[in-house]
């Protein structure tokens, strides 16, 4: 099973809003970092709408902030500790040494932010969480406030364009001859799209089936497959990022479900095919059949544990009901995504299965990839083909993650 993301969250009453607006972010471990400016302010809206739609949010303040905004403020605002100081603690290695958090924001990034980490100094709070940051990869999003004058300094510009390709920038609003700070919504908007989310699948009412099922042939003994869950469970997260209310029918899988689905869980094929189609009574936009459910099982199950004595043992399986089958006769205007599983067969007789399985299931698209011994060397890549009714296009070999990310691509121009 993946290991657990450690997450700032406690038992304080301002945690009451998380997920109050949307599950957009659920998981996310955001850094706010808070220059000397007098926007500072703003950042205490900011961190609210962050967690509003699931964040974890733990602000790093200057001194200069702290002139300005006690500490306790921040606290009050994210139920989280407030850096102020650097301490034996190491509080920069723990929020922004390699996959300790999601994304750093700076908001405000005043020009002395900036030109500290252009030039890696680091001798606040601040600076330090920055440097750390910028060496460990963690994505920065640097929220410039200034004046005009400052704004286009020559040094400045220096600077931008030395981290221009190297952290990410949201333009300040030019007002009043002062480069102010971008409106916390608008910061909020650039968060979420950058997390995935999707003025197309936003809202959008989404059936998944995922993870593999258990046929039992005694109480003990089961039929499975190898089936970790991790694409399913990975497109469902990237789904909720996108805006869109994921319902899961999830077979007994290694992967921890994605926060802010729906769960159903099931163990057997049966479960699951009578849970999918319970749901299937409500209107779903979307349904994504990406489980490895069993597609046969035995046609008696003892009620107790078969004797290991005897020299062979003789085991009858029937079919299972195709859940994919009735999908289109309860849901005539969803778009049904089906996953179609080969092992060492060539791209052409790959494809042409999955349009024969398109064809019979009345599939929109079927998702189809190839799981034999490239795959199994190294099950945390893959390359899928996104087949449906007009072209076929390959995501490429690619980690799983990215490859959730292509489907969500396509997915998206199916639905335009």
């Amino acid at each position: 099973m993946a290991a657990k993301k450690k997450i700032f969250r406690n038992d304080h009453p301002s945690l009451d809003i998380v997920n109050s607006h949307g599950v957009e972010l659920s998981g996310k471990r955001i850094v706010l970092c808070i220059a000397g400016s007098v926007a500072a302010y703003k950042a205490i809206e900011l961190a609210r709408l962050l967690m509003r739609h699931g964040a974890d949010v733990k602000c790093v303040t200057s001194n200069a902030v702290t002139k300005l905004i006690q500490p306790e403020y921040f606290k009050w605002a994210t139920g989280n500790q407030v850096v102020t100081k650097l301490t034996g603690e190491l509080e920069h290695i723990r929020l922004a040494d390699y996959n300790q958090s999601d994304l750093v924001v700076v908001y405000p990034a005043t020009a002395n932010a900036l030109g500290k980490l252009a030039n890696g100094i680091d001798d606040t709070p601040v600076s330090t969480v920055l440097t750390v940051g910028f060496g460990s990869k963690i994505p920065i999003l640097m929220c410039l406030a200034m004046h005009t004058s400052m704004y286009e300094n020559s040094a400045v510009k220096k600077n931008i364009n030395f981290l221009k390709n190297k952290i990410e920038f949201l333009s300040p609003q030019m007002i009043e001859g002062k480069a102010k700070s971008p409106e916390p919504e608008d910061v909020l908007n650039y968060v979420l799209r950058k997390f995935g989310y999707s003025s197309i699948l936003k809202n959008k009412k989404v059936l998944m089936t995922a993870g593999p099922t258990i046929e039992y042939i005694d109480p003990i003994r089961v039929i499975t497959n190898l089936s970790s869950g991790k694409t399913g469970s990975l497109l469902a997260s990237e789904l909720i990022s996108a805006g869109a209310k994921v319902t899961l029918v999830y077979g007994p899988a290694n992967e921890e479900p994605p926060k802010g689905a729906k769960i159903i869980n099931v163990t057997t094929g049966k479960e699951m095919f009578d849970q999918t189609k319970k749901e299937l009574r409500k209107k779903y936009d979307i349904v994504i059949m990406a489980a490895a459910a069993s597609d046969y099982t035995p046609q008696k199950t003892s009620k107790s544990k078969i004797k290991s004595d005897k020299e062979s043992l003789e085991i009858r399986l029937k079919k299972a009901p195709k859940i994919i089958d009735q999908v289109k006769k309860l849901q005539k205007k969803s778009i049904l995504i089906g996953f179609k599983a080969e092992t060492n067969i060539t791209k052409n007789a790959l494809i042409k299965s999955a349009q024969n399985k398109m064809k019979d299931s009345g599939a929109d698209v079927i998702i189809a990839n190839d799981i034999g011994k490239k795959y199994q060397r190294n099950p945390n890549f893959n390359q899928v083909f996104f087949v449906d009714d007009k072209k076929i296009t390959a995501s490429g070999w690619k980690k799983k993650e990215k490859v959730v990310k292509f489907i969500i691509k396509e997915i998206e121009k199916k639905m335009k």
